[in-house]
């Protein structure tokens, strides 16, 4: 038994970021199946006014499935975006266009919902990871539009893929209003997630990290969990100096240095795509996402 748990761990540390998000959605899946009920309190209301009881759900509803093709195609797109985007960018700024894309769709979902009340039915409720998605998947589209994508026998510009589901998405509320199988709140929630990595993404291109504000938060939030944890007693010793270069210690002046590499090389793709890099280009990005 501890070797089959200790197995499950160490397949569990080598997931990346957004595979864990995945398993997550999963889990709460399942849950769900063993409840045989909604987990309505994870569910985002369209009211503002329900909200403010249940203020956790501008996030949990980006992680909550009842129908199982729901689930599977939301988490097949998250797998693929994934693997792209994490070969480009940080595991941090992955979760921090996840959790802003689900933020941004649920707000805009709200809104629409409270703004307009009689062009959109009453007492919906919000749920599902496609907001959260639809940004990750918007961010790549604007940060390097000129990227091909291979399609059956076509290659496409990943922003002939962002406009078509844009429009998709557009179409969508204006079909579903009043229309009790309609998805109008889900296609709103969809163009609130594309909105903020299409934003996100012209940001990052002009040096601006949107998404720093709401990571140093997080880091804080997991910083006061981890403090009400006492640390065990240890012995402590002075350390000699680490040698230092320019001012800087030397792991901080090699990260500092290659992150001056990627940005260059991201830069270079935004302008040209990534078939321009070279090589060697290619196989340091790999590492560094790795």
């Amino acid at each position: 038994m501890t070797s089959l748990s200790q197995d499950i761990k160490d397949k569990l540390s080598r997931l990346n970021v957004l595979e864990k998000i995945i398993g997550i959605n999963l889990i709460i899946y399942l849950v769900g199946l063993a409840l045989k009920s909604n987990i309505d309190w994870l569910e985002l209301p369209s009211g503002f006014g329900d909200f403010i009881m249940q203020p956790w759900t501008i996030v949990t509803y980006a992680f909550l499935h009842y129908d199982f093709w729901h689930l599977f195609f939301n988490m097949l797109w998250l797998y693929f975006i994934g693997r792209m985007f994490l070969n480009l960018f940080s595991p941090k700024m992955a979760l921090n266009i996840y959790f802003l894309g689900a933020i941004t769709g649920g707000l805009l979902y709200m809104i629409c919902y409270t703004v307009f009340p009689h062009v959109f039915l009453a007492n919906s409720r919000l749920l599902g990871a496609s907001a959260a998605v639809r940004a990750l998947l918007i961010f790549l589209c604007a940060y390097m539009p000129n990227q091909e994508l291979r399609f059956f026998m076509f290659n496409l510009k990943l922003w002939y893929v962002g406009v078509a589901i844009v429009i998709l998405d557009v179409v969508g509320v204006f079909s579903g209003i009043n229309n009790p199988v309609g998805n109008s709140g889900g296609n709103l929630a969809h163009l609130g997630g594309a909105i903020l990595g299409y934003f996100y993404a012209k940001q990052l291109t002009n040096g601006k990290d949107i998404g720093k504000g709401f990571e140093t938060l997080m880091d804080t939030l997991f910083n006061v969990f981890k403090s009400g944890k006492k640390a065990p007693l240890k012995t402590v010793h002075k350390r000699k100096p680490k040698s230092k270069v320019a001012g800087y210690a030397k792991k901080d002046f090699n990260e500092f240095n290659n992150q001056k590499k990627i940005d260059v090389i991201l830069d270079k793709i935004g302008k040209s795509g990534y078939d321009s890099l070279t090589s060697e280009e290619k196989e340091f990005l790999f590492k560094a996402g790795k």
